[in-house]
Formats: structure tokens, sequence, C-alpha cells
């Protein structure tokens, strides 16, 4: 991995680490604050992200990514996210605003 592409990585870590408990961005949100796509993000977050609160970033629709739903989904209930019908309710606990996208 070259350097910039770890430089990436801390970026999108050091956002991710910022999300306080009971909130939740998507990937999209958070590749605007570090200037990458959202793509990008869950790359980075699936190749090293467990050592921040990853199940804070979800889909832009709040949705969980499928492989990791049924965990992501607990950890977030645990914090007191609110979830109607498989989403979180991203206006009541975005970050960082409540209207992201």
């Amino acid at each position: 991995m070259t350097d910039a592409a770890l430089d990436v990585d801390e970026a999108v870590f050091d956002a991710v680490d910022r999300i306080p408990p009971g909130r939740v961005s998507t990937y999209g949100a958070i590749g605007r604050l570090v200037g990458v796509g959202p793509r990008r993000v869950a790359r980075a977050l699936s190749q090293g992200g467990g050592a921040v609160p990853w199940y804070r970033v979800v889909r832009a629709d709040g949705t969980a990514a499928e492989p990791v739903r049924a965990r992501q989904l607990e950890l977030l209930a645990t914090e007191g996210v609110p979830v109607r019908n498989g989403r979180v309710v991203l206006a009541a606990v975005g970050w960082p605003d409540r209207t992201i996208r």
C-alpha cells in the first residue's frame, strides 16, 4: 500500500473515531470530510477499521452493509440508535449533522 493510501486510511479512521456514541454517519459524509468517495471509505474500514467504531458508519439510506449487518445493528442498538424497518433513522442521529446524505 502506498503512503497516500495509508494517509487516506488514517484520515478515514480519524473521522470515524470522532463520531460520538449514539450517533451515526454515512460513507458519503465521512468521504466528504476527508476528500474521498464513499467506496474508498468503505474499503478503508473493511481493511483495517477494527480499532475505530466502524459500526457507526452506514449506507446513505441508513442500511448496514450485508456482511456485517447483524453485528452492526446489534452494536448500534447497545448505543440506543433508532432503527426502523432495518434502517438507522439518520434524521435523528446523523453526524456531523442530522441531515447527512
